[in-house]
């Protein structure tokens, strides 16, 4: 809830600074239960108490891997399980966030597709995933030093509502405090959607996976994008209204002998040559059921070389592959 929602959902005969109160213990103070917010009258909360609940996810499995990565299967309040990831990293902290159960894009290089789409998260439950993740590592007390990717299960897109009103509590500044700045989406390319989030007055920074230099080669590896053509969505891109501090980021999965070679690259920049960006190499994270290999290093750096020529390129560091934490790879394993 926000605190426009807050004002409602309490009683009209109470002033609007317990609505206040209240806001700032849950996203501010992190509480749990309704009953130790002593800024708030005893009486005020056993009533909300007995009316309502801090919805916090659950706890089902946490993973922790050899690189400090944590991967956490949360339940919901519908006994749906998700999962959220920890990345600690010299001197930030990054999580990585679902915004769906499942993912509905079908990507065929990640295990997530594989679920299929059982619904999408509601803002508490987007909100709630880095609420618990902060509890129980002692983060947020430097927002500066954390960072949160909606590149978990789901399309932020297909469930912007929902993220938007996320994105809202996570920067209020009288709610989790977080900057705009340190909060990133990432879409398979929903163009409609993308002009809509441009509209946004808060909103995350944007990330589109690109993960092809060709219209049939997205298609193929992206069966959504079948309606969401190449050419429209670099015009889109081209559209889009950064912020003076914003840059465009294009995420590439490089697959073995599929996307990799150096004509691929060289296409990328013709794509991507005019629009303010940079782009994220991501050799492929494997798993069960992906009919794709990861490329090898020199294969990834020859990629890498030719695009930073012309865009800032970087290789993004797999982390947490011993617990299917990486980027593809969350669909609820349970080993």
């Amino acid at each position: 809830m926000e605190l426009s929602d807050l004002r409602q959902a309490l009683p009209p005969d109470l002033p609007a600074f317990r609505a206040a109160q209240l806001y700032h213990a849950i996203y501010r103070d992190k509480a749990t239960d309704l009953v130790q917010i002593t800024t708030l009258p005893a009486k005020i909360r056993t009533e909300l108490a007995s009316t309502t609940e801090v919805g916090l996810p659950t706890l089902q499995t946490r993973y922790e891997s050899t690189d400090g990565t944590r991967r956490y299967l949360l339940t919901l309040h519908d006994g749906r399980t998700v999962e959220t990831v920890l990345m600690p990293e010299g001197d930030r902290d990054t999580v990585c966030i679902s915004s769906q159960v499942g993912c509905p894009v079908d990507c065929k290089f990640c295990m997530t597709a594989l679920m299929g789409l059982e619904r999408s998260l509601t803002a508490g439950e987007i909100v709630g995933q880095v609420l618990y993740i902060a509890r129980d590592n002692n983060l947020l007390q430097d927002t500066k030093r954390f960072n949160i990717v909606m590149m978990g299960m789901g399309e932020p897109l297909l469930n912007l509502p929902n993220v938007l009103k996320a994105t809202r509590i996570l920067t209020d500044p009288e709610g989790v405090g977080m900057s705009e700045r340190r909060i990133t989406l990432s879409t398979s390319g929903i163009i409609p959607k993308i002009e809509e989030l441009g509209q946004a007055e808060v909103r995350p920074k944007l990330a589109i996976s690109l993960n092809a230099s060709t219209e049939e080669m997205r298609q193929e590896l992206m069966p959504i994008t079948r309606k969401w053509h190449l050419k429209d969505l670099m015009e889109a891109c081209k559209a889009y209204p950064l912020r003076p501090w914003e840059k465009l980021t294009f995420e590439y999965v490089l697959l073995h002998g599929v996307n990799d070679t150096d004509a691929d690259a060289r296409r990328v920049v013709g794509l991507l040559g005019n629009l303010n960006c940079k782009v994220n190499l991501i050799a492929l994270n494997p798993g069960p059921g992906i009919p794709y290999e990861t490329p090898l290093p020199e294969r990834v750096a020859s990629f890498q070389a030719i695009i930073k020529r012309s865009i800032p390129c970087f290789i993004r560091r797999p982390r947490g592959l011993d617990i299917y934490a990486a980027c593809g790879q969350l669909k609820r394993n349970l080993s």
